[in-house]
C-alpha cells in the first residue's frame, strides 16, 4: 500500500486572489446567512472534472463576486428598511398624539358629526355603484343589440338558398345565437344590480328626509316649550302686578283672577272683577277679536290673554289705576298712541293693548 501525502503538506493549486476573495467573503458573510459560509473552493488547476474537462476559475471568481456584491446589497436594503420602519412608527405616534389632541380639543364635536360623515359616505359609494351598475347594463344592452343583429344576418345567409344548408352559415347562427344569450343574461345581471343599488340610494334618502323631519319635529316641540314657559312667565308678572296694586297676595289656583287694569271701576270706587267680561259677553264680543257667546263664562285662556294684553301698561304705569283713565283707547306695546275708537260706548273707559 502506497503512502498517501498529507493534503495540507501539497502545495496550493489555487491562484491567490481567488483563494483571498473566498476568505474575505467567508469572514464578511453577515451571521444572517449562515449558508453562505459554505462557499465551495475551485479544484486545483489541472485537475479535470467527470467530463475530463478543466474547472473554469473565471466563472467561479464571477459569481463570488456576485455574492458580495449581492451581501453588500442585502445589507443595504436592511439598513433602509429599519430606518423605513422608525420613520413608520415615528409618523404613526405623531399622528396619534395629534388625533388625540384635536379629538381632546373638539369634544363632542366629533361624534356628532360623525354620523353626517358616516352617511355622506355610504352615499357616495351607493352613487358610485349606481355609475357602474348603469353602464354595466347599458354595455350589455349594446351587445345584446348588436349580438341580434348578428343573429338576423346569419338567418338572412341561411335563408337565402332554401336547397342546401350552408354550414358557415350555420356556425354563424350558433355562435350569434349563444352571443344573444349571454348578452341577455348579462343584461338581467345588470339590470338587477341597478334596481338593487337605486332601492340602497332610494333607503339613504328616505333616512335621511325621516332624520330632517325628526330633527325638525324635535325643534318644534322645543320652541313650544319655551313658549308655554315664557307664557307662564307672564301671567306670573301679571298676578304679581295686580296683587302688588291691590295690596294683596300672588293669585293662587283655587283663587278667582281679578279684571284687568283698565277695567271700569264699580260704583263703590273698586273696580268691578268681573265688568269686562260680562260686558263684552253682554255686547257680543271682546276688544281685540277675543268673543264670547251669550251667558258664556269666560275660561282660563280669556283671562290669560286679557292678563297678557294689560303686561305693557302694567309695567309702564305701576303706580294707580288714576294714571291711565288720561290715556287712549288703543294703547300699543310700545306706548305709541293710536287713534281713538271709533262707536265706543258713551261713559266707560275701555282699552286694550295689541301685542
Amino acid at each position: 500500500m502506497k503512502n498517501v501525502p498529507d493534503v495540507r503538506d501539497l502545495p496550493s493549486p489555487f491562484p491567490p486572489g481567488v483563494l483571498q476573495t473566498a476568505s474575505t467573503f467567508v469572514s464578511l458573510a453577515p451571521p444572517s446567512f449562515p449558508y453562505i459560509a459554505q462557499v465551495c473552493l475551485p479544484k486545483p488547476r489541472g485537475a479535470s472534472s467527470s467530463e475530463g474537462l478543466p474547472l473554469p476559475l473565471g466563472e467561479v471568481q464571477e459569481e463570488l463576486e456576485h455574492l458580495n456584491q449581492a451581501s453588500e446589497e442585502i445589507n443595504q436594503v436592511e439598513l433602509q428598511l429599519d430606518e423605513a420602519r422608525t420613520t413608520y412608527r415615528r409618523i404613526l405616534q405623531e399622528s396619534a398624539r395629534k388625533l388625540n389632541t384635536q379629538g381632546s380639543h373638539l369634544g363632542s364635536c366629533i361624534e356628532k358629526a360623525r354620523p353626517y360623515y358616516e352617511a355622506r359616505r355610504l352615499a357616495k359609494e351607493a352613487q358610485q355603484e349606481t355609475q357602474k351598475a348603469a353602464l354595466r347594463y347599458e354595455r350589455a344592452v349594446s351587445m345584446h343589440n348588436a349580438a341580434r343583429e348578428m343573429v338576423f344576418v346569419a338567418e338572412q345567409g341561411v335563408m337565402a338558398d332554401k336547397n342546401r344548408l350552408d354550414p358557415t352559415w350555420q356556425e354563424m347562427l350558433n355562435h350569434a345565437t349563444c352571443k344573444v344569450n349571454e348578452a341577455e343574461e348579462e343584461r338581467l345581471r345588470g339590470e338587477r344590480e341597478h334596481q338593487r343599488v337605486t332601492r340602497l340610494c332610494q333607503q339613504a334618502e328616505a333616512r335621511e328626509h325621516k332624520a330632517k323631519v325628526t330633527e325638525l319635529e324635535q325643534q318644534v316641540a322645543q320652541a313650544k316649550t319655551r313658549y308655554s314657559v315664557a307664557l307662564r312667565n307672564l301671567e306670573q308678572i301679571s298676578e304679581q302686578i295686580h296683587a302688588r296694586r291691590r295690596g294683596q297676595p300672588a293669585h293662587t289656583p283655587g283663587q278667582r283672577r281679578s279684571s284687568p287694569v283698565g277695567a271700569e271701576a264699580g260704583p263703590d270706587g273698586g273696580e268691578d272683577a268681573d265688568s269686562g267680561i260680562i260686558e263684552g259677553a253682554e255686547g257680543g264680543g271682546l276688544e281685540e277679536g277675543v268673543s264670547l257667546g251669550p251667558g258664556a263664562a269666560p275660561d282660563t285662556d280669556t283671562l290669560s290673554l286679557l292678563s297678557l294684553r294689560t303686561v305693557a301698561s302694567d309695567l309702564q304705569k305701576c303706580d294707580s289705576v288714576e294714571h291711565l283713565r288720561g290715556l287712549s283707547d288703543h294703547t300699543s306695546l310700545d306706548g305709541q298712541e293710536l287713534g281713538p275708537r271709533s262707536g265706543g260706548r258713551g261713559g266707560r273707559h275701555q282699552r286694550s293693548i295689541s301685542l
